[in-house]
């Protein structure tokens, strides 16, 4: 028997953690989570509007990380321990890293900032960018607000962000799209 999307828990405002603890809708961590799950969105978004198949597969292995570190941060900690989740693994990091590396070769140093924009593709990229930054942020507030937190999922928010911003000069690149300097308006 399918299971209903709708399940009229949520009609006053509060919803559950894995693991069945209430909580309001704005929690922060149901504001953590519904962020990473945005940013995979935007990332899904992006994903559809590439042709290289290996930036597609890789894009698609980030989305399956950002549903770990939403589970890892769905569930509370006190029961983190006795349920079996999936888990974030320092590889996964060296993955963006080396997806990163790659594509700096092949780009022309940054002298400047960059304004996003020259494409609808370059634009999402950097939406995505921006959003994983707030998830971060997020993430960093429960840590700060003493909610044991893997580091694993702060390094790799941070490095994705990274990614995603090199990603987007990768892409203006293969697009012929010249990046758009900033110039600070001097009074």
């Amino acid at each position: 028997m399918a299971f209903k999307i709708y399940t009229k828990t949520g009609d006053k405002g509060n919803t559950s953690l894995i693991g069945g603890v209430k909580v309001p809708k704005n929690n922060d961590q149901i504001e953590a989570y519904g962020t990473v799950d945005e940013t995979n969105s935007w990332i899904g978004l992006c994903r559809d509007m590439l042709t290289d198949d290996a930036i597609v597969e890789l894009l698609t292995n980030i989305q399956n990380r950002l549903f770990v570190i939403g589970s890892l941060l769905a569930c509370p900690p006190e029961k983190a321990v006795k349920m079996q989740l999936p888990q974030l693994y320092a590889e996964d990091i060296t993955m963006l890293e080396n997806a990163i590396d790659v594509m700096d070769e092949q780009l022309p140093a940054m002298k400047h900032f960059i304004l996003p924009g020259g494409h609808q593709l370059v634009s999402y990229l950097h939406i995505a960018r921006c959003v994983c930054r707030r998830a971060e942020r997020c993430v960093v507030g429960l840590q700060n607000n003493g909610m044991t937190i893997d580091g694993l999922i702060i390094m790799f928010l941070n490095r994705l962000s990274d990614y995603l911003f090199v990603l987007s000069r990768y892409c203006a690149q293969k697009l012929g799209v010249s990046e758009i300097p900033w110039v600070p308006v001097k009074q």
